[in-house]
């Protein structure tokens, strides 16, 4: 056979093997690529707002390009990717079951409950426990990727006149594990997730809540336009951050805590963090790296939205009440099915 007709074939069992991935793996392999797309993109403004809400002393007093300016000359370039491994790792899967979770929780409300409207309310509520879902089956590879990116570690190549060296706690990902599982057990993988949770269920909801709610407005031949959806994404992102960002402080400040020696033991739940971090270094730090993460999120959830649209597109999801219909009809079909053999 010709190399057009082998081509044809290759083309072929592509098409196949799309049309016979069922709607949920579309969505997670869509949601899976959006996320790590997004998450490396952002990677160095993450590193240093890392820095700057829990080495509040040594990175705030510099700024912003100062951060950016010790970290490449203590650390180099890959400095600012330092924990980005963890990062991503976590992320893919995160962003796979939250997008996945929020379709499927979309779908099963508006299945069970079909008097319940489809404006973004029922966003809200489907993206406010797919977040959650999302963070209980991934919050340890969180917790990891932050110890990892509050070492602050001398290159070994490098060596810059003033600055001390810290010593390396953690070697990397899977040691980060093992010795935060041996020191603490299953609760040391899960410091921080109280905060974690109670910032997760508003902001997703309003994340997907915003983002709807700003999508229908747009014309409806503007609405594939791939900038409308990175300025609608933009914005989602930017009001649901803020109404949150304090809670992202507190569990930043949590995970970090067995690090920081003058502290240890000091911290105890969520409420008595937040009470602390504002009795010793003010209310202004619950919103400490604030603007670096309106750099970071606007275009973090813009390209987000916009690449797990244009996956779906690619992978030929049907539109969400089409994949209602769907669904529905499928139940009918085996419920009839079994009913007759």
């Amino acid at each position: 056979m010709g190399k057009g007709g082998e081509e044809g074939e290759e083309g072929m069992d592509w098409d196949g093997v799309i049309e016979g991935m069922p709607l949920f793996v579309k969505e997670l392999i869509a949601g899976g690529v959006a996320g790590g797309f997004a998450k490396t993109v952002v990677a160095p403004l993450e590193r240093v707002k890392i820095l700057f809400q829990t080495r509040r002393a040594e990175f705030q007093s510099v700024g912003l390009l100062g951060s950016f300016k010790k970290i490449a000359r203590t650390e180099g370039a890959l400095g600012f990717y330092r924990g980005n491994g963890a990062s991503v790792a976590r992320i893919v899967p995160y962003a796979a079951l939250h997008y996945m979770a929020y379709e499927q929780y979309r779908r099963w409300i508006i299945q069970n409950f079909p008097d319940i409207g489809r404006g973004p309310v029922l966003d809200l509520v489907a993206g406010s426990f797919a977040g959650g879902t999302a963070v209980m089956f991934t919050y340890p590879l969180d917790l990891v990727r932050t110890k990892l990116a509050y070492q602050v570690v001398g290159s070994s190549k490098l060596n810059v006149k003033g600055l001390v060296h810290s010593e390396q706690v953690y070697k990397g990902i899977m040691h980060c594990f093992s010795k935060t599982y041996k020191e603490a057990g299953l609760r040391g993988l899960y410091r921080g997730v109280a905060p974690s949770l109670y910032g997760i269920f508003p902001y997703a909801g309003l994340k997907f809540y915003f983002y709807e709610e700003m999508k229908s407005h747009v014309p409806e031949e503007h609405k594939k336009d791939i900038t409308v959806k990175l300025v609608c994404g933009s914005i989602a992102g930017l009001l649901g951050q803020t109404f949150t960002y304090p809670l992202d402080v507190v569990r930043r400040q949590m995970q970090v805590e067995r690090l920081l020696s003058s502290n240890s033991g000091d911290m105890k739940g969520t409420v008595e963090s937040l009470v602390m971090i504002v009795q010793r270094q003010g209310w202004k730090q619950l919103f400490s790296g604030l603007s670096i993460n309106y750099l970071k999120v606007v275009p973090s959830v813009a390209i987000g939205f916009t690449v797990y649209d244009v996956m779906k597109l690619a992978l030929r999801v049907p539109a969400r009440d089409e994949a209602v219909i769907e669904v529905v009809t499928n139940k009918r079909n085996t419920h009839t099915s079994s009913l007759h053999s």
